[in-house]
């Protein structure tokens, strides 16, 4: 943000009405990326948050990744078979790799990378996303052999995911916990400095085994949580790369010849979790009421300005096993009759919460707010700082004196499968403190489905039990779905091989500025 200028010149320059003299633009092969908010950690196996993870990739790379269609490429892979009975795994590794310390990549630091994970003692975010290992056998230094403990559909998705980095063994040893501030990868960039709120950066790595990559001399992650500051940052030169955009400006921008507009498809929903341990959310008409209460094509057009759509089920379409379901229709009439049911005529109050402070998000739990209001129940909101978050929900230690009660979040299945919409945020086991099952949902069929499906090989068998499972989802309402949104993004018109992907992630392996 400019400084010196006051409230009123700092809405019209993100309205793009006024022009100033902007701090200075980012320079030749030092592109800047301006995103929603800051990393919480710089450990790819320490979070769930795909803003994070977006910024370790500058860093790190794994045995496998996505492209922008979210298909399974090799990356420090080069090949792998499966035993026929879906346990055993070997793989063949990438030769003459380094990481930016100087340690040889080989078999033995993927071990490394996985022993750590899969230590309870740790305590990293994405130990889920591993147990199923049994055990990592080093063959040479490329080849490594991983026997499961039963069959797992989306293993090779999960390594693909961005959260499986490879981090040097020499720098998890010399750092511990620490590396959370020291990432040490054989990504494209090394790192230099992350001053947290303003920045993380990163400098080309001279030794990338990927010939003539990177291509530009620094990258810049700039966390900027309001929306028309970052569109602003484009207007100016501070940025050349934004994400996401303010909806309501974007024809605005689309007209700037200085700007590359995107608009893609994403698999990002938005929802609304009850926590149904607690009262009112335990009674199914409360939460059905609540669903009813809710016009969601006027949600997307007021926070969204349409860059949105009523979610189609449980998990959106273009994740693989989403099951498409009709949206719950809008019927006011119908909640206040249910409320009446329920023994709430008057209606109640409670708490809704917001796991964002980005504008979009403000504008989202106040049209719920006014929604909700018209039916009786009278909510206060709550946008949560990420400390707040962390503490209130994501790590509150006992489920039946958990604070949250409706909570506004959302979610990208990263590993593209319906497994990883489905499993964090709605099976028993994902709680929290243990993953994000806000709602504290537990169903045993449901939670029966999801276990056959993960160890099930058979294609046709995997999606008959997901599409049950988001069946039963629907029907017992924990959630209130809301909204599909699309990826709007923009760059400025020097800047290439950067892009949002469906789950919201940010690829810039290949980023590039024209000179």
């Amino acid at each position: 943000m400019p400084r010196g200028l006051t409230m009123f010149e700092r809405f019209l320059l993100a309205a793009g009405l006024l022009a100033v003299a902007a701090a200075p633009a980012a320079a030749a092969g030092d592109p800047i990326l301006a995103i929603s908010g800051q990393p919480e950690t710089l450990d790819p196996y320490n979070t769930n948050t795909t803003l994070t993870t977006a910024v370790t990739k500058s860093f790190y790379e794994g045995l496998f990744g996505f492209d922008k269609d979210l298909k399974v490429r090799n990356v420090l892979a080069e090949s792998y078979e499966t035993s026929p009975d879906g346990l055993v795994y070997t793989f063949k590794l990438r030769e003459g790799v380094k990481f930016h310390d100087g340690t040889t990549f080989d078999a033995a630091a993927v071990k490394a990378n996985l022993d750590r994970v899969l230590d309870p003692e740790n305590h990293l975010a994405r130990y889920n996303q591993f147990n199923r290992i049994k055990t990592i056998e080093v063959l040479s230094p490329t080849s490594l052999r991983i026997t499961l403990k039963e069959p797992f559909g989306p293993f090779i998705n999960s390594l693909a995911h961005a959260s499986a980095a490879i981090i040097s063994p020499t720098a998890l040893k010399k750092y511990g916990k620490d590396i959370a501030f020291h990432p040490v990868g054989t990504g494209p960039f090394t790192f230099v400095d992350w001053k947290q709120t303003d920045y993380v950066k990163g400098a080309k790595f001279a030794d990338y085994w990927q010939a003539g990559f990177p291509k530009v001399d620094t990258i810049t992650w700039k966390p900027v949580p309001e929306n028309g500051t970052r569109a602003a940052m484009l207007q100016t030169g501070e940025a050349d790369f934004a994400f996401p955009l303010p909806y309501e400006q974007a024809k605005m921008l689309e007209a700037s010849k200085k700007l590359k507009i995107e608009v893609h498809a994403s698999i990002i929903e938005r929802y609304l979790s009850m926590n149904v341990l607690q009262k009112p959310f335990d009674d199914l008409r409360v939460r059905q009421a609540i669903n009813y209460a809710i016009n969601k094509e006027a949600l997307a057009k007021v926070a969204f300005s349409g860059y949105a759509f009523p979610a189609q089920g449980i998990v959106p379409q273009g994740v693989r096993y989403a099951h498409k379901m009709d949206p719950w229709p809008y019927d006011p009439a119908k909640a206040r009759q249910l409320l009446k049911e329920a023994g709430y005529a008057n209606g109640f109050e409670a708490t809704l919460w917001s796991a964002y402070t980005t504008t979009t998000a403000q504008k989202a739990i106040q049209f719920l707010q006014q929604q909700l209001g018209q039916v009786g129940i009278k909510v206060q909101t709550l946008a949560l700082e990420p400390g707040q978050r962390t503490e209130w929900v994501q790590t509150a230690p006992d489920p039946k004196i958990a604070r949250v009660r409706l909570y506004y979040a959302g979610w990208s299945s990263s590993t593209g499968e319906a497994d990883w919409g489905l499993r964090p945020l709605l099976a028993t086991e994902a709680w929290p403190p243990k993953l994000n099952n806000t709602a504290y949902y537990s169903n045993a069929e449901f939670d029966a489905l999801l276990a056959k499906a993960l160890v099930s090989t058979n294609d046709a068998e995997r999606a008959e039990l997901y599409a049950k499972a988001q069946e039963i989802v629907m029907k017992d309402a924990p959630w209130a779905p809301l909204v599909t949104e699309q990826n709007l993004y923009a760059t400025s018109a020097r800047l290439s091989g950067v892009y949002v992907m469906p789950d919201g992630n940010i690829d810039s392996g290949e980023i590039a500025v024209a000179q």
